[in-house]
C-alpha cells in the first residue's frame, strides 16, 4: 500500500505542476498512468482507493481552486481564466464554479467570501504513516535564535484543548462537523490577504496557514510544561474586515515581543524528526541570562509554529521583560 501512496503522490505533484505551468496536454490519466507503468484502469482504481475520490473529480476541483484565486486576485477576464484552466466556454466555467463554490465567478470577484477549496492531497506522508524519517541526509543549516516585535494583527482559527500534536489535532477535529482538515484548510486557502501567504496552495505551507498554541490555564500541558490550547489558522491584518466562517474564531493579537527559533530548509522525509528534536532542545535549554527577558506564559499569549520544509521551521514564542514579571 505504501508503494501506491508514493505513486499517487507523484501524480498529485504532477497535477499541480501541470496546472501551474498550463501543461494541459499532460494532464490526462493515460499519460500519467504510463509514467507509472500501469494501465489507466488500474491507476484509476488505485487513485480513488488512496485519495478517496476519483482522478477526474480531484483534477476538476483542483483546477477550480487555482482558477478561483485568479478570479479573486487578477484582472484577467473570466473567459480568459476559463480557457486557461481547461473550460470550453464562459458558461461552462460559471456552471462548474457555481456548482462547487455556490456562487458565480462574477459575483465572487465583486465580493470574495470564504469558500472551501480543494487543497493538495498529501497521499504519502512518512510521519502520518508511522514510517519516521529516512535519516540519510543531515542538513548543515544552523538554528537561528532572535527576538522580534510583531505588530498587532488578527488570528483566524479553529482550536482544540484536548489534542496533543498535529495529527492528533486533526483526528479530533475530524469528529466535529465542518472542522475537518480538508474543510478548514480549504476555507483558509480561499481567504485573501493572509499575512504569511506567498501564493502556495498546500495546507500548512506557503498558503499562510499555521499551527499555534494559546496559553490557557484550563488547557493541557505542552511538552515544555506550559498550559496550551492547540489551534490551526492564519494571521490576518489588524484591519481585516472580511467574513468569518461560522466554524472559526477571530482573535485580536496585540503588538508584542517574541523569541524566534528558526531552522532553514530541510528534507522532510529524511530529517523532520531530527530537526524537531533540535528545535525542542533549543527551546527548553535557552538561557535567558543577560537578555532581560523570560518566556511569557500568561493567558492569551500565542505561540506560532511555521512548518514549511522548503523554507524553514519556526517557533515564535511570546516573551516579557523581567520588569513585567
Amino acid at each position: 500500500m505504501y508503494e501506491w501512496q508514493q505513486l499517487i503522490q507523484l501524480i498529485v505533484d504532477e497535477i499541480d505542476t501541470c496546472i501551474e505551468h498550463s501543461y494541459s496536454e499532460a494532464l490526462t490519466l493515460r499519460l500519467l498512468s504510463r509514467k507509472l507503468g500501469y494501465s489507466e484502469f488500474y491507476t484509476t482504481r488505485k487513485f480513488k482507493e488512496v485519495a478517496g475520490m476519483s482522478f477526474r473529480d480531484y483534477l476538476w476541483k483542483r483546477k477550480l481552486a487555482f482558477a478561483l484565486k485568479e478570479v479573486r486576485d487578477s484582472e484577467k477576464s473570466l473567459l480568459t481564466i476559463a480557457f486557461e484552466y481547461g473550460f470550453s466556454s464562459h458558461e461552462a466555467f460559471t456552471r462548474a464554479f457555481k456548482k462547487v463554490f455556490g456562487i458565480a465567478p462574477s459575483e465572487y470577484r465583486k465580493n470574495p467570501q470564504p469558500v472551501i477549496l480543494r487543497t493538495k492531497i498529501l497521499a504519502f506522508d512518512r510521519y502520518f504513516l508511522g514510517l519516521g524519517e529516512i535519516g540519510m541526509q543531515k542538513t548543515t543549516e544552523e538554528l537561528k535564535i532572535y527576538f522580534v516585535t510583531i505588530p498587532a494583527h488578527k488570528f483566524l482559527h479553529v482550536s482544540n484543548n484536548e489534542s496533543n500534536g498535529y495529527w492528533d489535532f486533526w483526528k479530533k477535529q475530524s469528529e466535529i462537523p465542518g472542522q475537518d482538515c480538508d474543510t478548514i484548510s480549504g476555507l483558509l486557502d480561499s481567504i485573501k490577504g493572509k499575512l504569511d501567504d506567498d501564493g502556495g496552495s498546500q495546507s500548512n505551507s506557503g498558503s499562510g496557514q499555521l499551527m499555534a498554541y494559546i496559553n490557557d490555564p484550563a488547557g493541557r500541558l505542552c511538552d515544555w510544561g506550559f498550559p496550551r490550547i492547540e489551534c490551526y489558522g492564519a494571521r490576518l491584518p489588524i484591519n481585516y474586515a472580511g467574513e468569518v466562517p461560522e466554524q472559526m474564531t477571530m482573535t485580536d493579537i496585540p503588538e508584542a515581543e517574541y523569541l524566534v527559533f528558526e531552522h532553514g530548509s530541510f528534507d522532510y522525509e529524511q530529517e523532520n524528526r531530527s530537526i524537531e528534536e533540535k528545535m525542542e532542545t533549543a527551546m527548553i535549554s535557552f538561557d535567558f541570562n543577560g537578555t532581560g527577558y523570560s518566556y511569557d506564559t500568561s493567558p492569551g499569549r500565542i505561540i506560532y509554529m511555521y512548518h514549511d520544509p522548503a523554507r524553514y521551521w519556526k517557533y515564535i514564542r511570546p516573551v516579557k521583560k523581567y520588569s513585567e514579571a
